[in-house]
């Protein structure tokens, strides 16, 4: 079945890579970034790849472009399957917890944790019955590992981010669509940084996976397409 997916934050790495293999699996892809420039640059590049994804212009902080790209997508494909929550940010000044800086805490929190909650909220409505939402988080988020030290407001919107979910879930129960997050690893991108040991690819992979398996558990953190401890 072909489905109609949209991916936030998708103009490059780990986003970009989730729109080119759902799109090479025939799906009907919608990328989204706030930088039109960027987003259409991103566009243009898969289709040299021979990979045609539709682009919408949406700042996920923006509350009134997230309205009128499900406007959009609803008035151009009459549904949306799967919505993917990609986006996010991880600032440089966000070093150490002891040193809280107010406005990175709100900008942190914003992009990553609260614009999720507005785009779930506009794009609900227009998800089917067996329709999916999945939120892109991270192990840093983890309540039961160690903790690292990194990007400590970062890792922490990530724990937000699975505490939505698990909301999410009960709340979209009686309508049978998923919501789940997952954990890409620690991948080679702006954010990943160049030690990281994951390319791109192996990033998007259990994303993909959720957007396009039979069956999935609603509710639960996947990594390595297998469900783990918050």
């Amino acid at each position: 079945m072909q489905k109609n997916i949209l991916v936030t934050g998708a103009n490059k790495g780990i986003g970009l890579e989730i729109v080119r293999q759902l799109a090479i699996l025939g799906h009907q892809v919608v990328l989204t970034a706030r930088n039109k420039v960027r987003g259409v640059a991103a566009q243009e590049t898969l289709a040299k790849e021979g990979l045609s994804v539709h682009f919408i212009q949406m700042d996920v902080n923006d509350e009134a472009q997230i309205r009128a790209a499900a406007e959009q997508v609803n008035k151009q494909f009459g549904q949306l399957h799967v919505l993917i929550n990609n986006a996010a940010i991880s600032l440089a000044a966000d070093a150490s917890i002891l040193l809280a800086d107010s406005k990175v805490l709100q900008q942190t929190m914003q992009t990553n944790a609260f614009s999720m909650l507005t785009t779930v909220a506009a794009f609900s409505s227009i998800l089917p019955s067996g329709g999916r939402i999945i939120n892109l988080s991270s192990g840093l988020a983890s309540m039961t590992d160690s903790i690292s030290g990194w990007s400590p407001f970062y890792s922490c919107s990530k724990t937000l981010v699975n505490a939505f979910t698990r909301h999410q879930a009960f709340a979209l129960a009686p309508k049978d669509i998923a919501v789940v997050s997952m954990c890409p690893g620690w991948v080679r991108t702006d954010m990943g940084g160049s030690a990281a040991p994951r390319n791109v690819s192996e990033g998007a992979d259990t994303a993909v996976w959720l957007a396009t398996a039979e069956q999935i558990e609603t509710g639960k953190f996947y990594r390595d397409r297998k469900v783990i401890a918050w």
